[in-house]
């Protein structure tokens, strides 16, 4: 790490005591900075760089509700609202059992320079709850909704900050969370939450923007190297809403998706996931992933446990969560042949997994660009909240494309002008910390 660096992160590193997630991430933008704190010494002088790694806010509060047995259970809510030089603080909300401080750091961290990649006027953020919906009933999951936003809305608005939803949290907790957020405070605030549904303020092409906008990268990437997703075989990690709308778009776009996972494990389908039926046993039944195998047939087997990077495959897309592809997992896809891998979660593959894969010659895209989809079709429903209007889903997806095309064309620029080339890794990371560190300088010491 570059001399003016290292220290900063020594200071993270003791600042922020046992937020492993966070250090992870702070010392990948520290590593990608060296080209540019030789060019442009001012962001290390004015501490910019020193700034941009602590939050502007971390709020954490206790989340009490009752379950339907009449016992009063007990969670821990986060918002830590890292950075608005750009506009509002933005990002999402993760329900999760491994939910802590150090989680919502890193996410928020990664959130500020996935915003600023999307050219929306939109600052970082990121938060949620130990809280795990799974195996709760409805009315558990509105009760603990209901009084996490009892506290949240004191913190969050269409100017300040804006919410969406993340591992855990889909249109039915949003929809509990927003109710409860107009209860409170007797506004129709459509701006405040994004992800809503569809007749009461929310976008089309949200619920798909996450995945499609990762499937478009990869394509922009195939396209960089002179080929097409047409033809391909393609492996999804997860099987929550990123991965079911990267198998939907991948498939359109000509590929052959043959393996998916969740948590128990993974499905081979050499035919092709089912995407109908993935999504009536996963969103219908809300069941584990061996019931796709056992209502699809012969075609499809389950894994139980095992490593769905094991399953050969030309494009890997992580779309589960952080950390779930490492270097041994890595070192498999490169011996089978994989050409691209695009990460649709934030932050699942390993630093050492990131090195084995680009010293192999494969195109890795990181998360805070490939998965931007997501973020800047809410920054698109947020328009049209403002405005009072509802666009198709074709102009939307339009607009999702534009998007993910630009930046990816902006991360190769910017790795090849800071002596990168090819590196989307720095070209993610200078393209981003650039255009929040010179709104930072412009704002005075903030």
């Amino acid at each position: 790490m570059n001399e003016t660096l290292q220290p900063i992160f020594d200071e993270v590193l003791a600042r922020n005591p046992g937020e492993d997630e966070f250090h992870q991430a702070t010392r990948e933008l520290l590593e990608s900075l060296d080209p540019v704190v030789r060019l442009h010494p001012e962001y290390a002088d004015a501490a910019i760089i020193r700034r941009i790694c602590e939050p502007e806010r971390q709020i954490i509060f206790r989340v009490p509700w009752v379950d339907d047995n009449g016992q009063v259970q007990l969670n821990r809510g986060f918002r830590v609202e890292f950075n608005s030089a750009l506009g509002p603080y933005k990002g999402g909300l993760r329900f999760h059992p491994s939910v802590y401080l150090g989680i919502i750091k890193f996410l928020g961290f990664e959130q500020i320079f996935k915003n600023a990649l999307t050219g929306m006027p939109i600052g970082g953020g990121k938060g949620g709850s130990d809280f795990d919906p799974k195996g709760r009933s409805d009315a558990e999951v509105m009760r603990f909704c209901q009084s996490f936003m009892t506290e949240l809305y004191r913190h969050i608005g269409e100017h300040t900050d804006v919410p969406a939803g993340d591992i855990g949290v889909g249109g039915r907790e949003i929809g509990y969370m927003f109710g409860q957020y107009k209860r409170i405070t007797n506004r129709y605030e459509s701006g405040v939450l994004t992800g809503k549904g569809i007749s009461w303020g929310g976008s089309l092409v949200r619920t798909e923007a996450t995945g499609y906008g990762t499937v478009y990268f990869a394509q922009e990437i195939l396209k960089a190297r002179g080929t097409s997703l047409d033809g391909t075989k393609v492996v999804v990690s997860g099987s929550g809403n990123v991965a079911t709308y990267a198998i939907e778009k991948a498939a359109a776009l000509g590929a052959t998706v043959v393996a998916c996972s969740d948590s128990s494990g993974y499905v081979v389908d050499e035919a092709g996931i089912d995407l109908e039926l993935l999504k009536e046993v996963k969103e219908v039944q809300r069941a584990r992933i061996d019931t796709y195998a056992e209502k699809r047939g012969d075609s499809a087997t389950f894994v139980a446990g095992g490593s769905v990077w094991d399953v050969p495959c030309d494009i890997a897309l992580p779309c589960a969560t952080q950390n779930e592809l490492d270097e041994a997992a890595a070192a498999t896809l490169v011996r089978n042949g994989c050409t691209v891998v695009a990460e649709g979660a934030n932050m699942p593959c390993t630093p050492e997994a990131v090195r084995v894969l680009t010293e192999a010659g494969v195109s890795f895209a990181p998360g805070k660009a490939a998965n931007a989809g997501g973020v800047a079709t809410s920054a698109l429903e947020m328009q049209q909240n403002a405005s009072r209007d509802s666009w198709s889903f074709d102009y939307t997806e339009s607009r999702l494309q534009e998007t993910m095309v630009r930046i990816h064309d902006r991360c190769l620029e910017t790795a090849d002008a800071y002596g990168q080339p090819g590196s989307y890794v720095a070209g993610a990371n200078i393209a981003g910390f650039i255009q929040v560190a010179d709104a930072m300088l412009a704002l005075g010491v903030i």
